[in-house]
């Protein structure tokens, strides 16, 4: 899959490149208030950051999903990033996210694994219990914001999921992004209770 925009190139990350891909996410979620309940603020949280989305990535869009980056043309440099889980995703997650357990341990520590997993349990429990794609994060870098990079990562896999003919699903902590996700055909479905100075809402397509 390949589309692009003025400036910029959509395409799918190699494995090799999934923790370039990750730092990008950790800069855009760096003050995410959904992020910052799983994560809170500390000194080193941009590298504990790259460090949990290396992990989601290779636990769950990279093998069972897609990762899309969106590069700048001319330099290949990544601006974007779009990761997704196909309805395929559940089957043998538990084993895939264990082998990522070393670099968990190194975004929350021991004694945060518990809280995270909970953090994570009341975020998906409005996922639908139907196949569906489910897009587990998006995040565009500080400096390419405002350009259509978020627009033209979503563009690009909603015309591949709607060839399937099934639905998509996402969680989003902010009303901006809300706006984002509806002009692409999201419905808010249910706010997600539970997240510490956050107030998610979940939603399909």
């Amino acid at each position: 899959m390949e589309t692009d925009t003025p400036m910029i190139a959509i395409t799918t990350a190699r494995p090799e490149e999934y923790a370039a891909a990750a730092a990008v996410l950790a800069d855009a979620f760096a003050d995410d208030p959904v992020a910052l309940s799983i994560l809170p603020a500390q000194a080193d949280r941009q590298r504990k950051l790259t460090h949990l989305f290396t992990a989601v990535l290779r636990s769950g869009p990279g093998p069972r999903g897609a990762v899309d980056v969106a590069r700048r043309e001319g330099d290949g440099q990544i601006v974007g990033v779009a990761a997704w889980e196909s309805p395929a995703a559940r089957r043998g997650a538990l084993a895939r996210e264990l082998a990522q357990m070393p670099l968990y341990l190194k975004a929350f520590g021991a004694a945060g694994i518990p809280r995270a997993m909970t953090m994570e349990h009341r975020l998906q429990r409005h996922r639908p219990a139907e196949p569906h794609w489910y897009l587990a994060d998006i995040g565009v870098g500080a400096a390419t914001q405002g350009l259509g990079v978020g627009s033209a990562l979503l563009r690009a896999r909603l015309e591949d999921v709607d060839r399937t003919g099934l639905p998509s699903y996402l969680e989003s902590s902010t009303p901006g992004n809300r706006r984002l996700y509806a002009r692409f055909g999201f419905r808010e479905i249910a706010p997600i209770d539970g997240i510490p100075n956050a107030s998610p809402v979940a939603m399909l397509r």
